[in-house]
């Protein structure tokens, strides 16, 4: 018979997979306008980072392969993602990223496990690549503190998609619930604390979202300003020129 723990962990995989997926409209977005706009590259370096602990975790603790099945896929995922974001970021931007990745993607994750592999055994092998994980699970986590931040300082939820901050949530619920099975406590801190940040971006763009102008709304204006005169004293001399010559003809 399935486990309740398997079922819970197949559900985890579903949402994490959604969570990795979820900001594929801001890259198509990035796409359409040949620009990264205000976005940060910040948060996907982490979200690749994190990916790889969990990967290794998930190999090396037993009864754990959905943690490393759904993480394998989400490296992939964050790999095209950045690879966009280096492509059509501005200058400064795209040196500043690419440092980063090769940081903190590249040469710290490929260290930590090697010295994690070999230097370590058994049990604690385990418990240092859980410690990690935990470790960078909070900094991707935290890493949307920024759009936060920006959603207070500008009031606007346009830099905080929805649907990133919902399926956050809803990840950091499953995997909390999922951890509560399996007695995992390296599962459990991080995916708390993310269910717990994700509950506070609901409440920010509860908050802040305001509703678009209709496209009817946005094309009266647009005529509008079409037909107006750039300069109001212009126009008026225009009129002035009409009465005085509709009155000269009526002499």
């Amino acid at each position: 018979m399935i486990s309740l723990v398997y079922l819970t962990g197949v559900l985890g995989n579903i949402m994490s997979g959604l969570l990795y997926l979820s900001p594929t409209p801001t890259f198509w977005r990035i796409v359409k306008r040949r620009s990264t706009e205000e976005f940060e590259s910040l948060p996907y370096i982490c979200k690749l980072l994190n990916a790889y602990f969990w990967i290794y975790y998930g190999i090396i603790e037993p009864n754990s392969l959905l943690v490393a099945t759904v993480n394998m896929f989400g490296a992939i995922v964050e790999i095209i993602f950045l690879i966009i974001f280096l492509l059509l970021a501005p200058s400064r931007m795209k040196a500043r990223t690419a440092i980063l990745v090769a940081i903190l993607d590249v040469g710290f994750p490929a260290a930590a496990v090697l010295l994690t592999q070999f230097l370590l055994h058994g049990e604690m092998r385990i418990a240092v690549a859980g410690l990690l994980c935990v470790i960078f699970s909070m900094i991707a986590y935290a890493s949307p503190l920024s759009a936060m931040k920006t959603v207070v300082t500008t009031k606007s939820v346009e830099y905080m998609p929805f649907l990133l901050s919902f399926i956050f949530f809803l990840n950091g619920g499953v995997w909390t619930a999922y951890a509560l099975l399996a007695k995992d406590l390296f599962v459990g801190i991080p995916n708390g604390t993310g269910f717990f940040l994700g509950t506070a971006q609901l409440i920010l763009y509860a908050m802040y979202w305001k509703p678009k102008p209709s496209r009817q709304v946005l094309d009266n204006l647009e005529d509008q300003q079409q037909y107006e005169p750039l300069n109001p004293a212009a126009g008026s001399g225009i009129r002035s020129l009409e009465e005085a010559t509709v009155a000269t003809n009526g002499k």
